[in-house]
């Protein structure tokens, strides 16, 4: 099995972590949130092995990769630009780009900005989802949606909130119950929910395992853990702080849909696919190019690491040997 290297690349104006593998055509792995490089530890190898020169980076504001200090840094078109430069870092000027969770969303972004330089795209847990129309700001939209209940990404809204109740609780428990919680094996009692009551804090919806689930490790909650507790949460956090910034700035994208060759994969626990069942009802008419769509019985939110085996072969199988 090849092994996995790191090092570190200039890209964007900041200095990326990245974790790489192999030598061939360029893939390029998007991670979301609270993940890291990490959550691709076993697509690494399986794409090196299949001929690709598979690359995971931590990406802005996460892990070793650089944390600028201001919200607006972390904007889509500084995320897609992260992924270019590290495009051309590498000597570069194609790749497929895969990506997971909010990395679904940057990896779909990076297909529809940069349709010559990514040709191939693998959406993982998160759908392709249009820019919504109409003059409503989307922060506004999902507080109309959930009424008396405060939607997720509304409680992420305000610096230092959220960053001030991890601390209180630790990255190790964070880590342990969000990747627990968001899994196919809890209960769904158990599972985490994506709705709060006011004044609920974000760990008040962590549910702790007595036992990890046979796709996680103790070292992968250690791993995750001490990258968070020395970077914090805020890199990740800023990312949800832009979306209302992002819709304002793509009224150019009104419309726009995914051309490439694609594949999504998600998990029927996932909640996801609650949150987004019309994105995930749509994807054959927004992805005119959609080749698969896998939901896997029993499986949540992490489908690559819950699903490894399965994953990977779908996902070779539709990039096909260099």
């Amino acid at each position: 099995m090849a092994e996995i290297t790191h090092r570190f690349i200039n890209t964007n104006g900041i200095k990326m972590h990245i974790a790489e593998c192999g030598t061939g055509p360029l893939a390029v792995m998007c991670h979301g949130f609270p993940e890291l490089w990490y959550t691709w530890r076993r697509q690494l190898p399986a794409l090196a092995g299949a001929g690709f020169h598979a690359v995971a980076p931590d990406q802005r504001g996460y892990g070793q990769t650089d944390q600028p200090e201001r919200v607006e840094d972390y904007n889509i078109f500084n995320l897609v630009g992260d992924i270019v430069g590290l495009v051309h870092a590498l000597g570069e000027e194609k790749a497929v780009i895969i990506g997971h969770d909010w990395g679904s969303n940057v990896a779909a972004q990076c297909a529809l900005l940069r349709p010559d330089m990514f040709y191939k795209v693998v959406l993982l847990s998160v759908p392709f989802m249009p820019r919504l129309g109409g003059n409503t700001l989307p922060t506004e939209i999902m507080k109309k949606v959930y009424g008396e209940e405060v939607f997720y990404q509304i409680l992420f809204q305000e610096p230092g909130r959220v960053e001030e109740d991890i601390a209180g609780v630790g990255a190790y428990r964070v880590m342990r119950g969000s990747l627990y919680g968001n899994s196919g094996n809890p209960p769904p009692d158990k599972r985490w929910k994506f709705t709060y009551k006011k004044g609920e804090k974000f760990t008040d919806h962590l549910m702790l395992p007595d036992i990890l689930p046979d796709w996680l490790t103790e070292e992968d909650v250690d791993y995750f853990a001490a990258e968070y507790g020395r970077s914090g949460f805020s890199g990740g956090l800023n990312w949800y702080r832009n979306i209302d910034f992002n819709w304002k700035m793509t009224p150019f994208l009104d419309g726009a849909k995914l051309l490439q060759p694609t594949v999504y994969l998600a998990g029927d626990a996932d909640p996801v696919l609650t949150m987004f069942k019309g994105a995930v009802r749509s994807m054959p008419v927004n992805v005119p190019g959609l080749k698969q769509m896998t939901i896997f019985p029993g499986a949540g939110h992490w489908i690559n690491q819950e699903r490894v085996d399965e994953c990977n072969a779908i996902i070779l199988n539709f990039l096909g040997r260099p």
